[in-house]
Order: C-alpha cells, then sequence, then structure tokens
C-alpha cells in the first residue's frame, strides 16, 4: 500500500470549520509547519521537514509566517508540492508566475466570489461612515466632547449621491445594488463595457467621467503596481 499523500496548513492555528477539515483527514497526513516567521519558514523548507507535502492551503493569517507568496518563497517550498490553495478572491499575495514557471509547477486556486456580499457589506459600511463623518463623532466620543462641544462636522446623506465604481467585478456589482438601496445612483468603469444583465443597468463612463462626475469613488481592483500607478497619476 502507498503511503497517504501529505498536506499542509500554513497558519498557527485553526479553529474553525473542523468538520470539513477532519474531513480531509480521509485524503492524507496533516503537517504544520513549526514556523513563526518567513525566515524560520523557508529555512523549514530548505531542511526538508516539508518533503512529501503535495497540498498547501493559505489562510490569511499564513501572512505573518510566510509573507508574500514570492518568486524567493517558490523556490524554497518542497519540490513535491502541487497545489496550493490561496483563501482569498484575488491573486495579490500570490506570484502566479512564479508557481506556474517552477519546476514541477505548482497549481494556485482561489476563491473569486466567497467574500463578495461581506466585501460589499463593509464597504458599504465605509461610504456611509465617511459621509457621515463617523470617524470625527466617534474621537470626540472617545475624548469625552460627544454633548456637541464643538459642535460635530455637518454630514451627508448618501440619497442622490453618485458612486463611481472602479472595476465592476463580483464585488463592485454586488456594491452597486447594495448602494441603490440607499439611494445612491451608481456608474462605473470597467477594462470594458458589461452586458446589461450583469451592469444591472449602470451607466458605463470612462475613467475620466468617473473621476469628475463621482461623489464617491469605490476602487474595487487588485492591488498590483499598474492598477495602483493609475490611482495616483489621475
Amino acid at each position: 500500500m502507498s503511503p497517504s499523500p501529505q498536506w499542509t496548513v500554513i497558519d498557527r492555528s485553526n479553529n474553525s470549520a473542523q468538520k470539513s477539515w477532519n474531513a480531509l483527514t480521509e485524503l492524507g497526513d496533516l503537517v504544520r509547519p513549526i514556523a513563526t516567521n518567513r525566515a524560520d519558514f523557508i529555512q523549514e523548507c530548505r531542511d526538508g521537514k516539508l518533503d512529501g507535502v503535495v497540498a498547501a492551503y493559505r489562510t490569511f493569517s499564513s501572512v505573518s509566517i510566510t509573507g508574500l507568496v514570492d518568486e524567493e518563497l517558490v523556490n524554497a517550498l518542497p519540490t513535491s508540492l502541487k497545489y496550493l490553495a490561496h483563501c482569498g478572491a484575488g491573486y495579490d499575495q500570490v506570484d502566479v508566475h512564479a508557481c506556474s514557471s517552477r519546476q514541477p509547477p505548482i497549481r494556485v486556486s482561489n476563491v473569486p466570489t466567497a467574500v463578495d456580499d461581506a466585501t460589499a457589506d463593509v464597504t458599504m459600511f465605509l461610504i456611509i461612515g465617511a459621509l457621515r463623518n463617523f470617524n470625527t463623532s466617534m474621537q470626540a466620543l472617545r475624548e469625552g466632547k460627544w454633548r456637541g462641544q464643538p459642535a460635530p462636522a455637518l454630514g451627508h446623506d448618501p440619497q442622490g449621491k453618485v458612486l463611481g465604481i472602479l472595476g465592476m467585478g463580483g464585488i463592485g456589482r454586488n456594491l452597486k445594488k447594495k448602494a441603490e438601496a440607499f439611494g445612491m445612483k451608481v456608474i462605473y468603469h470597467n477594462r470594458r463595457p458589461l452586458s446589461e444583465e450583469l451592469s444591472g443597468g449602470a451607466q458605463y463612463v470612462t475613467f475620466d467621467e468617473l473621476l469628475a462626475t463621482s461623489d464617491v469613488l469605490s476602487l474595487n481592483l487588485p492591488l498590483n503596481v499598474s492598477e495602483f500607478k493609475m490611482i495616483m497619476e489621475a
């Protein structure tokens, strides 16, 4: 009988979805790294302590251990590793090119729609907070000035405001529905216009029009060099 495949969770602890984790033990043996920082994790890999691991699951708390999955880290990972499951909607923290270029290559997966709703919820919370000066009021409250001394800055209602969405992917489309429930008009810019069904009736505008006519701008884009440069140069 061939030995069971090994897999690892790059995390210090796991207290959720125990039923699902237990089910994975039927497919292979769990091997946890003991490193608590990037340098030690890379050394642990180079020392062969994770040799034999076929698949790795990377959570957001993995960042404190590994940092970004860049070329240096990819080249240190055991050659047995074939799959990297990334717990995130995008690949901002994973150098996919380095993974696919390695021999043997590492296949990377993500969860593109898992947090669309939750991210749009928080975005809407931040929009309302910015419009209504929540942060200023909260600071006054903590300083004991909540009785209107001085009077809080005048806030704005979301109703009638124009929300410009840059990046009309799953999160952007989800945010559009939530913003409209608060009475906002939504316009958007994307690499290409969406179908009427996907856009839900939101108006497509040029990048310059988006910046010129939006009362609130929501950036729903991957955090990479080209997108960052586009915003900084606008």
